[in-house]
C-alpha cells in the first residue's frame, strides 16, 4: 500500500510539474557528474581474526550522473543515478566473483516546492537525501536511509514539509518510508552477486521495510546559542526475532559558541515495545569542546568529547535497554568499529554501524598546512556499559570484561583543484578484555580519488 501511495505521489507531483513548466518561458538547469574511486584494505576488522574471517582488500568504483531543473525560484525537481562497482583482491572472493558490477539505481528523485500558497512552508518529496544542508544536527540520529549499500547511497524516501515559523526559527515534519530492497523504483541490473548483501536479485539497504515519522524544530535563541529539540516515531523489524518495534525518541541538540571555542551536545531518551509486549527503552548522547587557533601557524584545531549509548542488559530478559540508532547505522566517530557491531548485535540488526552499548572517549587535532590540506590526528578509547551478550554462534569473539579498546586514527585530506580531491585514511584498533583473549589488532586503511564535473 505505502509503496503504491508513494509511487502515485510521484506520478502526480511529476505530472504537476511538467504541467506547471508549460507557464514559463524560461527555465534554468543544471546536470553534472561525479567519480569516486577507492581503495580498502580490512585486516582482522570483522571479528578480530576470531571467527577466520578472510581479510578485503577492494576497490570501489562509484558514478553519479545528476541533474536538476528550476522552473522558477519555488519549484524544482532534481534527478541523480548512481552505480558502485567492486574489484575484489585476495582470498575474500573466488576468481570468477571479484568483479561486482553491481546494479544502476535511481540515487535522488525528488521534487520541491518553496512558499507554499505564498506561506512560509517549503515542500520536498520523493527520494533525497538528508546531508548537506538538510543534515539534522551531526547525523545522530538521521542521516543514512540505506546502510545495507555501504555509502553508495544514503538516500531516504521521504515527504518533508518545512515551516519557517520566523527568521530564527523553523520546524520539519517529515514522513519516511524506507525499504529492505529498493521496490518503489526500477533499477537496472548488471551483475548481481550471490553473496550475502543481496537478496531477490536486489541490494540488500536494510534488514527490514522501516518506517518513521519525524518532527525536528531549529531555534537560533541568540547569537551564541542554537537548540534543535526533536521527536522521531520509528517502526522496524529485528533480524532474528522478526518481533516489530515501536519506537519513540524524544531529544535535543545545543550549540553554544563564544570567541573561537564551540561545545556542542545532545541527548536523546527511548522507550517502545515489540510486539508481544517486551518493553525497549534507551538513552544515547555526546558533548564535545573545541577551539579553532586562527592566527596561530597551521591554524590548529583541537576537540576532546564523551559519547554514551546505552547496552542491553544481558540480565534482564523481559526487555532490552540497548540504545537504538535508528536511522544513523553508518560510520559516525570511526570507520573500523562500525564492522566489529554486526556479530555483536546480530539479533537486532545485522547491518554494520549498529552504534550501541558504548563509552566513547575522544581527543583530536586538525592542523591545516593550506587552505587545500590538512591533517586530523585522533585517539578513541572506548568502553561497554554492559557485557557482551551475542547470539551462540558468535560467542568466541567476546571476553567477560567492559573495556572495547584504544583506536589511534589519522586523517589527510587535499584538494588538488576544483574538481578533484582525495585523502588517506588510517584507523588501528588495539582491542580490550570485551573482545576474547585471542582477538588481534585490527587495520583500516583507506585512500579516495574523487572527481567532479
Amino acid at each position: 500500500m505505502l509503496r503504491k501511495v508513494f509511487i502515485a505521489t510521484l506520478v502526480v507531483w511529476l505530472g504537476s510539474i511538467l504541467y506547471i513548466s508549460t507557464a514559463f518561458a524560461e527555465l534554468t538547469y543544471d546536470y553534472g557528474a561525479t567519480f569516486r574511486l577507492r581503495q580498502e584494505i580490512w585486516d582482522n576488522v570483522m571479528d578480530l581474526k576470531t571467527l577466520n574471517n578472510p581479510d578485503r582488500n577492494f576497490f570501489r568504483f562509484r558514478t553519479s550522473l545528476w541533474g536538476k531543473v528550476d522552473f522558477d525560484k519555488d519549484l524544482g525537481a532534481y534527478l541523480k543515478l548512481t552505480n558502485e562497482a567492486k574489484y575484489y583482491i585476495g582470498p575474500y572472493k573466488l576468481l570468477n566473483e571479484r568483479l561486482e558490477e553491481n546494479e544502476l539505481v535511481i540515487d535522488n528523485l525528488y521534487f520541491k516546492a518553496n512558499n507554499i500558497f505564498g506561506l512560509p512552508v517549503d515542500l520536498k518529496i520523493g527520494r533525497q537525501d538528508f546531508m548537506g544542508p538538510d543534515m539534522y544536527g551531526e547525523g545522530f540520529l538521521l542521516l543514512d536511509g540505506t546502510p545495507g549499500d555501504g555509502s553508495r547511497t544514503f538516500y531516504f524516501n521521504a515527504a518533508r514539509a518545512r515551516w519557517r515559523i520566523t527568521q530564527n526559527h523553523s520546524i520539519d515534519l517529515v514522513f519516511i518510508s524506507d525499504q529492505k530492497t529498493d521496490r518503489y523504483l526500477p533499477s537496472l541490473h548488471s551483475s548481481i552477486s550471490n553473496s550475502s548483501t543481496y537478496y531477490n536479485n536486489k541490494v540488500i539497504l536494510n534488514t527490514s521495510d522501516e518506517q518513521g515519522f519525524v518532527a525536528y524544530g531549529r531555534s537560533k535563541l541568540s547569537e551564541n546559542i542554537s537548540l534543535e529539540p526533536y521527536y522521531v516515531y520509528k517502526t522496524e523489524k529485528a533480524y532474528q526475532a522478526n518481533a516489530k518495534l515501536k519506537l519513540n525518541t524524544i531529544g535535543a541538540r545545543a550549540v553554544f559558541t563564544v570567541d573561537s571555542w564551540k561545545i556542542r551536545g545532545e541527548f536523546a531518551h527511548q522507550f517502545g515495545e515489540y510486539d508481544g509486549g517486551k518493553d525497549r527503552t534507551g538513552n544515547g548522547g555526546y558533548i564535545f569542546v573545541g577551539r579553532t587557533y586562527k592566527d596561530v601557524t597551521l591554524k590548529p584545531e583541537f576537540e576532546i568529547g564523551f559519547v554514551y549509548l546505552s547496552g542491553d542488559d544481558p540480565n534482564t530478559t523481559s526487555k532490552n535497554e540497548g540504545w537504538d540508532p535508528l536511522f544513523s547505522r553508518a560510520p559516525f566517530w570511526n570507520e573500523l568499529m562500525i564492522y566489529t557491531f554486526v556479530y555483536e548485535n546480530l539479533a537486532n540488526c545485522a547491518t554494520p554501524g549498529y552504534w550501541t552499548n558504548l563509552q566513547l572517549y575522544l581527543a583530536k587535532v586538525k592542523m591545516n598546512f593550506t587552505p587545500d590540506t590538512n591533517l586530523t590526528l585522533a585517539y578513541q578509547y572506548l568502553r561497554a556499559g554492559e557485557l557482551a551478550n551475542p547470539l551462540a554462534p558468535f560467542k568466541a569473539m567476546f571476553g567477560t570484561g567492559k573495556e572495547r579498546g584504544h583506536l589511534p586514527m589519522a586523517f589527510l585530506s587535499h584538494k588538488f583543484s576544483k574538481n578533484i580531491d582525495g585523502f588517506l585514511q588510517f584507523e588501528y584498533f588495539i582491542p580490550g578484555d570485551f573482545y576474547n583473549d585471542n582477538a588481534k589488532n585490527a587495520l583500516f586503511f583507506r585512500w579516495q580519488l574523487q572527481f567532479k564535473v
